[in-house]
């Protein structure tokens, strides 16, 4: 069933750097559709249902975010007003879902689509109709380098070109004489992550002892995993929608194989993979992360992360707040909003333009972790952490780096 969910209100200030308020235009003319005085219309599409369906939370987080912004006096004096639709994970409907935000909802904006080969679909659709595909949940190389192709989107996680080199790097400081087994989705996602992966170990001198691929619609990866664990490997690198990330662990532990666990962060759940796959199978496992953590004793009185658990609570009561996947969409949020205060005047091209042109502090982001484009530069998050997964949470390792991705 299709889901729609709005979200109204007005905004005031943020944390620290980062001001809630932006400048109030004085009666403009609105060349655009989904903007006026009063109300901005952002919309998105989620998994809520299919192979995909714990990335569906990520609305959440976004939701909390704009709920908290309208309830503080709004960008410019506009309210947010967030429409939603469910594309069960299937790149088809996701470009249907599109259209339908665009020519039917009058969006003003696309904002937080999820999936490589969705949104590549999108990418095209939003360049012929010049309106902002922004921060997507995807980090695929094509949307940071054809520009050509995909003037108007932009990416909302670290490049999976980055994460690849970062995986490598820490593999031959860890495990020089290493033999990888590489798990991996067979699709635009899975390939951008394998293919600089592969380029990034060629680099690193390590090699890689076997691949399997699976799809997304098979209900089980447990066969890829018993051939990965018999070719003798000793590192297992999964690149994996968060099912199927949280079925690797549990084979491997059913398997009695412990290799080191690399894990893409797009299924770093603690949710929706740690804690069903078992924590007790899941120590050990490391990933890379960029977002505040408010699992991290740390963190407890970080006021970047107060305000959102307390956001996520009053909209979401329910909601586990230490789940990346809500802290992305709740960062992702902040970034639109960042955008949207930064226009020149209220059109489409001007919020292209000031994603395109943003230097920011983004506060449910790491320290060191900032947003920075420019019109030659669409990689807007360029450094990450690795990070180790130990007891029930995940411990940062070391400081944020800027991996040199091969391409």
């Amino acid at each position: 069933m299709t889901l729609r969910r709005h979200a109204l209100g007005m905004m005031a200030l943020a944390i620290g750097q980062f001001a809630f308020s932006g400048p109030v235009l004085a009666q403009p003319a609105y060349k655009d559709p989904g903007i006026s005085d009063s109300v901005v219309k952002i919309g998105g599409s989620y998994p809520f249902s299919g192979p995909g369906s714990a990335y569906g939370v990520i609305n959440e987080g976004a939701k909390a975010y704009f709920d908290l912004v309208n309830s503080r006096g709004g960008v410019g004096g506009r309210k947010i007003e967030f429409v939603v639709l469910d594309d069960a994970y299937q790149p088809s409907r996701s470009l249907s879902n599109a259209r339908q935000l665009v020519e039917q909802e009058k969006v003003f904006a696309l904002f937080n689509m999820g999936g490589t080969a969705h949104n590549q679909a999108i990418g095209n659709y939003a360049a012929a109709q010049k309106i902002p595909h922004l921060y997507i949940n995807t980090g695929a190389s094509s949307f940071i380098h054809d520009r050509p192709r995909y003037p108007m989107t932009l990416v909302g996680l670290p490049a999976y070109e980055t994460e690849a080199a970062a995986f490598a790097a820490y593999i031959k400081q860890k495990k020089p004489d290493a033999k990888i087994a590489v798990l991996y989705q067979n699709d635009p996602f899975g390939q951008d992550l394998l293919q600089p992966f592969e380029l990034s170990a060629k680099n690193e001198n390590l090699k890689i002892v076997a691949k399997e691929a699976y799809n997304a619609s098979e209900p089980s990866v447990d066969a890829q995993v018993s051939k990965l664990a018999r070719s003798g490997a000793d590192v297992l690198v999964s690149f994996t929608l968060p099912k199927f990330a949280a079925q690797a662990i549990q084979k491997s532990a059913e398997l009695a194989w412990k290799p080191m666990h690399l894990l893409t962060n797009v299924s770093a759940s603690t949710e929706f993979v740690l804690k069903p796959a078992g924590f007790a199978a899941s120590q050990g496992i490391i990933s890379t992360a960029f977002l505040r953590d408010p699992a991290d004793p740390s963190m407890a009185n970080d006021p970047a992360v107060k305000e959102y658990v307390a956001a996520l609570k009053r909209s979401f009561p329910n909601a586990n707040p230490a789940d990346p996947l809500r802290v992305r969409g709740y960062a992702n949020a902040q970034m639109v909003v960042k955008a949207l205060q930064d226009m020149k005047s209220p059109t489409r091209e001007m919020l292209m333009q000031a994603a395109m042109n943003m230097d920011a502090d983004i506060p449910m982001l790491l320290p060191g972790v900032r947003v920075q484009t420019s019109p030659a530069d669409a990689m807007p998050i360029k450094s990450l952490y690795m990070t180790r997964f130990e007891g029930d949470k995940w411990v940062l390792l070391g400081q944020p780096i800027v991996p040199k991705a091969k391409r």
